[in-house]
């Protein structure tokens, strides 16, 4: 298992970064708090997990032990794998999923894209117990750069996660027609996925 990937941020999208280590490039699919922390050409370590398929090895990537927790306990629930517990973790904060548990909060777990009533149910039924309050601690975020770049890379991402791409621009555009032009990336990709 690799516990964590430490090197040079090379390359940096809203689904997945590229961290250089001694001239090997790993690519790893992150959330989008992941994405607001990382400064793009500096020196980084993520925690990571390795999800392994036939098909496929891949490399997931949190900035803190909390998200990755967090993704863990999400993705041992029967129905929720990997790509739906990153979805939930970059509609979510870290705290927004722990207090829709523990107050057994369906709704706001079932705003997330892909998530219905019944998985939202088995998130809260299976991780109640699992769940305490002072396991987790605070993401940071950083404000993101200009307005038009911020749409382009909240496009791509959108796209990524199984958006059609006119209808993503659609909804980029009223969000930003609605909340101003002054969103990071990541609050105009969980507008987006809040009001799919």
């Amino acid at each position: 298992m690799i516990a964590y990937i430490d090197g040079k941020l090379a390359y940096k999208d809203p689904t997945y970064v590229i961290i250089d280590v001694n001239g090997v490039g790993y690519q790893i699919k992150i959330p989008l708090s992941t994405y607001s922390a990382l400064p793009t050409g500096e020196r980084c370590r993520l925690q990571t997990f390795l999800h392994i398929k036939e098909d496929a090895h891949t490399l997931y990537g949190f900035t803190t032990t909390a998200e990755k927790e967090t993704f863990l306990l999400l993705i041992s629930i029967s129905g929720v794998g990997p790509n739906t517990g990153l979805m939930i973790l970059s509609s979510l904060s870290v705290e927004e999923i722990q207090q829709a548990i523990v107050r057994e909060d369906v709704r706001t777990i079932q705003q997330v894209k892909g998530i219905g009533a019944k998985t939202a149910q088995r998130v809260i039924l299976e991780l109640k117990d699992k769940i305490k309050k002072d396991t987790f601690t605070d993401t940071a975020s950083i404000p993101a750069a200009a307005h038009n770049t911020n749409r382009a890379e909240a496009l791509s991402a959108l796209v990524t996660l199984g958006f059609a791409k006119t209808v993503a621009e659609k909804t980029l555009d009223a969000i930003i027609k609605r909340e101003g032009r002054n969103l990071s990336v990541e609050e105009l990709i969980k507008f987006a996925l809040k009001s799919s």
